[in-house]
């Protein structure tokens, strides 16, 4: 059983402290950890942001997204007394004033503290947040800074983005969070390959037929639309989300575990990605835009709708991706996200190639190549789809089955969410689950051809009714190569 090790204390910043991400996710991450006595009482949680308010009026707010009826009396205890720990100061980050001198006398002086500091803010504020926290000397040596993604909307910004923060604060003090990074089944990716002889051997072109990440949502764009409709599904979730799972399958073994020669290797990946330009893109490309359907039988508007005017911002992408080095030659990534999906679900499926001869003498068609199922959400596990013999008389009959391992079935004990862990590593400054400066530009580097590909006019958009599994022409784009897109824990 895994044991929850608490934290040096620690002071943490929260930037943006009354929005979504910080009231949904990093506010209650903490509380978790409180509660499992990870967090110790001399630290000190600052909540900033530009709204005014007492400490008791942000204490309730976040209150909000966390205490329900359902909550425990010994739970409850435990938020009363994680509340001590909160302190909220009224803070513009883009003025330079008396705002940034609260924030100072709200923190420890002691120096040699750890200081967090969570931008959860537009990235293009991130160079005058740093700017006002250098003014005040609150870098100090053991300070660390974790940005969210995306990371810029192109390579350009997002190297203008890291030379602001890195005029502040040091490579190894830096914290680019992809909070799929934290999820238990992708850290388990390594191990599952590198500490398991039964799969490395098998683990290139020789073995394997082709690879498919899917991460799907049933949501649209909600009250992201204003941001999501500048960003889109490529900006959005490809060049982080997806490009880091293909970089987990696709890299080579790492020297150790140690956070650069993970980090070195992910970087290969991303540098062997095939360009996609604008004559291959009608091949290896599909966008998509969802149209009016039902979602779990509630009725969704189309996204232009939604938005409130005709826009071109896809909310469907699925992508043929090739890795060109010897390990992958000639194997394709097939990448798909899209929002208002069937259902929701990540995962990563890896197809083996089919046997090379039939000795059973079955039917066409029986025989399946085995597969291995990564299920990032809901329901973590991985399953090992195998043929064998289906028992009993009447002759040989076949059957495809699953090696299951689940999560919620094998592991007893609940364990962090995906911010929670990551936030903790921060504290400890582990920097194995976060990018590397280059790593996020030589993924813009790679999406950049496909925007400018876009650009110059090979973007048709495709509509897709919501509720469905995106466009038809993500589905042709695999039949042209006798393949099909499928749910991994269904089949």
């Amino acid at each position: 059983m895994a044991e929850l090790v608490p934290v040096e204390p620690f002071d943490i910043v929260v930037f943006g402290a009354t929005g979504d991400l910080a009231l949904r996710k990093l506010i209650p991450a903490l509380f978790h950890r409180w509660c499992d006595g990870q967090i110790t009482e001399d630290s000190r949680i600052i909540a900033a942001a530009r709204d005014t308010m007492s400490d008791e009026a942000f204490r309730e707010l976040a209150a909000t997204h966390i205490v329900d009826k359902s909550m425990s009396d010994e739970r409850r205890k435990s938020w009363t007394s994680f509340t001590q720990l909160i302190r909220y100061t009224a803070l513009d980050v883009s003025r330079d004033g008396e705002d940034w001198n609260d924030l100072k006398a709200a923190m420890d002086p002691n120096e040699d503290k750890i200081r967090l500091y969570y931008l959860a803010l537009p990235p293009s504020i991130y160079g005058s947040v740093c700017a006002g926290l250098a003014r005040q000397s609150l870098n100090s040596w053991n300070a660390r800074i974790v940005l969210e993604k995306p990371i810029g909307s192109n390579y350009h910004t997002a190297r203008e983005i890291n030379d602001k923060v890195g005029e502040v604060f040091r490579e190894n003090n830096i914290f680019r969070i992809d909070h799929y990074l934290g999820k238990e089944t992708v850290q388990n990716l390594l191990i599952l390959r590198f500490a398991n002889y039964l799969f490395e051997p098998l683990w290139n072109a020789n073995g394997i037929d082709h690879v498919q990440i899917t991460v799907a949502e049933t949501l649209g764009a909600g009250k992201r639309a204003t941001y999501y409709d500048r960003s889109g599904a490529l900006r959005d979730m490809v060049q982080n989300h997806l490009l880091q799972l293909a970089c987990l399958v696709a890299m080579e073994p790492p020297e150790s575990l140690e956070a650069d020669s993970v980090r070195t290797e992910k970087l290969k990946v991303l540098k062997a990605l095939r360009p996609i330009t604008a004559a291959t893109v009608p091949n290896d490309v599909v966008r998509g835009q969802y149209q009016a359907g039902a979602v779990d039988g509630e009725k969704v508007p189309g996204y232009a709708e939604e938005v409130g005017h005709d826009t071109d911002t896809e909310t469907f992408v699925s992508i043929r991706a090739m890795v060109d080095n010897w390990r992958w030659a000639g194997v394709p990534f097939y990448m798909r996200t899209g929002k208002c999906m069937a259902s929701r679900r990540s995962e990563i499926i890896v197809q083996f190639k089919e046997i090379p001869h039939d000795i059973v003498g079955v039917a066409k068609g029986t025989l399946h190549p085995n597969r291995l199922v990564i299920r990032l959400q809901p329901d973590e596990g991985v399953k090992l789809m195998l043929m064998t013999k289906d028992p009993g008389p009447g002759g040989l009959r076949l059957r495809y089955v699953p090696l299951n391992l689940s999560y919620a079935e094998h592991f007893e004990a609940d364990y962090p969410d995906a911010y929670e862990r990551l936030l903790m590593a921060v504290v400890r400054g582990n920097l194995s689950l976060f990018m590397r400066r280059d790593e996020v530009e030589a993924a813009w580097r790679w999406v950049d051809g496909i925007i400018q590909a876009w650009d110059e006019g090979q973007a048709k958009l495709y509509g897709y009714q919501a509720g469905s599994d995106g466009p038809t022409q993500s589905a042709l784009m695999l039949d042209r190569e006798s393949r099909e897109w499928f749910d991994g824990l269904s089949r």
